[in-house]
C-alpha cells in the first residue's frame, strides 16, 4: 500500500477512535460476509464493523493515547466502531457470540478507556436502563429533580452510578450503630440520597 494511502487509513481509524463510544477488537476467522453484515447492522446506526489491518491500527491507536492495545492486534482484526450507547452494542456482540463461536472478542476501549474481553462481557450484562434507574429513584427516595440529569445519561454511566449507591448501602447496613455520645462514630453522615446527588451532578 502507498504510504499516503497508509497515512490517509491511519487518519481514518484515528479519527473513528475519537468520535466513538466504544472500540470493541474482535477475531473474526472462519466468519462469512453474511454473517459478517448481520452482526454490522445488529450494532446499531451510525456504528460499523470493519476488518483492519494490525500494524496502521497499532499507529492510529498509539496516536490517540492506547497504545496498550497492541497485544491485542495480531491474527485477523476487526473492530466495531460503536455510535450511542456502548452497552446497548456489547449486548449485540456478546449475542452474536453466543450464536457464532467463531468470533472471538479481544478487548477494546469504552468511552476513552481501554478494557479487556472480560469487561466487554460484564458491559454486556448490565441490567436495562430501566431497572438500573428504578434503583437509582429508590435510592433517591423518589426525589426526581436529583433523578432528572440520569434520564439522559449513557447506560454504562448509569450503572456505575447504581453500583456505587449499592456498595454505599451496603457499607452502611455492615457499619455497627454509633454509640451515644461517640463523635468519631457519629461523624459520617453522608446518606445514600446524598451520593445519588453528587451522582446525579456529575452527570450535567
Amino acid at each position: 500500500m502507498p504510504t499516503q494511502a497508509k497515512a490517509a487509513v491511519i487518519d481514518e481509524i484515528t479519527e473513528r477512535f475519537q468520535s466513538s463510544s466504544a472500540a470493541v477488537l474482535t477475531e473474526y476467522r472462519g466468519l462469512t460476509v453474511a454473517q459478517l453484515t448481520q452482526l454490522r447492522r445488529s450494532l446499531g446506526e451510525g456504528s460499523s464493523y470493519a476488518v483492519v489491518k494490525n500494524t496502521l491500527t497499532k499507529r492510529a491507536a498509539e496516536q490517540v493515547g492506547f497504545s496498550d492495545l497492541a497485544p491485542l492486534l495480531n491474527g485477523p482484526t476487526a473492530i466495531a466502531f460503536i455510535e450511542g450507547d456502548p452497552v446497548t452494542a456489547a449486548k449485540a456482540i456478546r449475542d452474536f457470540a453466543r450464536a457464532n463461536p467463531l468470533l472471538v472478542v479481544k478487548g477494546g476501549v469504552v468511552e476513552g478507556r481501554t478494557v479487556d474481553a472480560g469487561e466487554v462481557t460484564a458491559l454486556a450484562d448490565v441490567e436495562p436502563r430501566e431497572v438500573l434507574l428504578a434503583k437509582l429513584a429508590g435510592a433517591m427516595k423518589g426525589n426526581l429533580t436529583k433523578a432528572a440529569g440520569l434520564f439522559q445519561a449513557p447506560l454504562s454511566q448509569v450503572a456505575r452510578l447504581a453500583a456505587a449507591l449499592q456498595e454505599k448501602k451496603e457499607s452502611a447496613e455492615g457499619s455497627a450503630a454509633p454509640a451515644a455520645g461517640d463523635d468519631a462514630a457519629a461523624a459520617d453522615t453522608t446518606t445514600p440520597d446524598a451520593v445519588a446527588a453528587d451522582a446525579a451532578a456529575s452527570t450535567d
